[in-house]
């Protein structure tokens, strides 16, 4: 019977926001030369590209452009701008069955993103292009997995080449497949206005969704090394006009488009995300926006990608600890793996690295379910796998309460004069459910049973999951009504016929 009950949100032994920020690879020495290493780099080297817009609206502020046509920031205006930014977001679900994203401090939360281009079919071992079907599914699978707070966009919709229609029928799928909070790209502002349409239409006018928004935006506004992306950068300076929450991506690769050494990658890094902070705060100061710095590395060895290794996972931890240091809301980019299938090398890769995001205190640790192949590729069964994963994780995050009633010293006593063992302990009933996490896929079973119950693996079960949800788990995310105006307005693809049972 207490299990049947399940504990409220606050005793749950795992949930969002749970507090972080136990590990900190940086001193407080190290921090204050970082920041200043940073404001040189803007003051002097400054961030080619800008468009029009921004340098007129940045040096009526101070800013100037230097002999090579870059933007230099004066330390003094970045100073004041941090100064004006905002300390915490929410982002809203759109379910009371979901929760809310409060962002800042901190709070952990592990979200999905990544925008692949191809999905593994573990049964060949062959990926194929991904599709807008594959953003609604996998928007779908995220919906039900308790692990997962946010679903970000996970895949690119190859199919569709008019950046335009791309963005209004990605907009439509991730609002159709989940009422958790939700993230997306744009890639060209034009798309605006049709999307802040649809979501004006799924929350039923523009001012609800604006007092609870349920979008935060992507995009990377940087071409590292210090050099703006005309396209993001209009977004950007769009979504934060209208106060939506920018939620960018910065991702220089250190030994590729940012220095070799650990913390010349962030250095520059840091100088780039305060440029798009710095931006967006001249545009609307205290407009809701993470510090998105997502420094990555490549293996020196061969140039590759290495969104696993053990570099990403300490830069990581790094970024959520100079979040804090400027009281700023974090994002960074945890548990992608290099790895081609769900083996042991994906295994360790995602689990440390999440673990030390989440230990960090970054705010949200996105990429952090399905991503595999060094971000080129999602599996189904890699996404319920790090559901899982994910809920060991934010156990690990949460650590360990002490109380009166926690320390157990009359349990103890009364275990010890009576039966000799816990197993019947009114506390061993009572902390079940809310001390201890339960893994819905790892075995835990003796050989014996395991051997008797087919010898599955974790792939195996996996697979059985993903396709129990792909065929049973379906969100009414958009009303009928606005379902019928929207796609009288505007181009979907996605068939009606795909979004039901069977």
């Amino acid at each position: 019977a207490l299990r049947e009950a399940a504990p409220g949100a606050d005793r749950r032994p795992v949930r969002a926001g749970l507090e972080g920020g136990r590990y900190n690879p940086l001193s407080d020495a190290d921090l204050i030369r970082i920041h200043r290493a940073a404001l040189d780099i803007l003051a002097d080297t400054g961030i080619a590209g800008a468009s029009d817009e921004v340098i007129a609206l940045a040096t009526a502020r101070g800013c100037r452009l230097n002999g090579q046509g870059r933007l230099v920031f004066p330390p003094a205006l970045v100073e004041d701008l941090l100064a004006k930014a905002a300390r915490d977001y929410v982002i809203h679900s759109r379910d009371p069955a979901h929760a809310d994203l409060h962002v800042g401090g901190s709070r952990v939360h592990y979200a999905t993103s990544g925008e692949a281009v191809s999905v593994l079919d573990v049964g060949t071992r062959s990926y194929r292009p991904s599709t807008l079907r594959d953003v609604y599914d996998t928007a779908r699978v995220t919906d039900a997995l308790a692990n997962l707070h946010q679903y970000g966009q996970m895949v690119v919709p190859t199919e569709i080449a008019d950046p335009v229609e791309a963005d209004i029928n990605l907009a439509y799928a991730v609002l159709a497949g989940t009422t958790k909070p939700v993230e997306h790209a744009l890639n060209t502002v034009e798309a605006l206005p049709a999307v802040m349409e649809i979501y004006a239409l799924v929350a039923g006018s523009e001012r609800r969704f604006r007092d609870r928004p349920f979008v935060s935006f992507g995009g990377c506004p940087i071409v590292s090394p210090l050099r703006f992306a005309r396209d993001s950068l209009d977004v950007m300076v769009a979504t934060a006009r209208l106060g939506l929450v920018s939620d960018i991506a910065i991702a220089p690769q250190s030994g590729a488009t940012a220095p070799a050494y650990l913390a010349g990658a962030l250095v520059q890094v840091t100088a780039e995300a305060l440029a798009c902070l710095a931006v967006v705060n001249m545009v609307n100061p205290g407009c809701p926006m993470s510090f998105a710095a997502w420094p990555f590395t490549v293996d020196l060895r061969t140039g590759a990608f290495a969104g696993g290794s053990a570099e990403v996972a300490v830069l990581m931890a790094a970024i959520a600890q100079i979040g804090r240091f400027y009281d700023v809301p974090t994002t960074v980019a945890a548990s992608m793996s290099d790895a081609k299938m769900p083996d042991a090398q994906m295994g360790y890769e995602k689990g440390i690295t999440s673990v030390v995001a989440g230990l960090a205190g970054a705010n949200r640790v996105m990429e952090s379910a399905g991503m595999m192949a060094s971000l080129m590729g999602v599996s189904y069964e890699v996404l319920v796998i790090d559901n899982d994963m994910l809920g060991m994780a934010e156990r690990v995050v949460r650590g360990i309460e002490v109380t009166d009633e926690t320390l157990s010293v009359a349990t103890i006593k009364a275990a010890v004069r009576g039966e000799g063992h816990f197993l019947g302990a009114a506390d061993t009933l009572r902390c079940m459910e809310t001390e201890y996490v339960y893994p819905a896929l790892a075995d835990r079973a003796p050989v014996a049973l395991w051997t008797a119950t087919g010898s599955l693996t974790v792939e195996e079960r996996a697979r059985a999951r993903a396709a129990e949800l792909l065929a049973s788990h379906h969100v009414e995310g958009i009303s009928a009504e606005a379902d019928r105006e929207i796609r009288a307005r505007f181009p979907i693809r996605l068939d009606r016929g795909a979004m039901r049972p069977g």
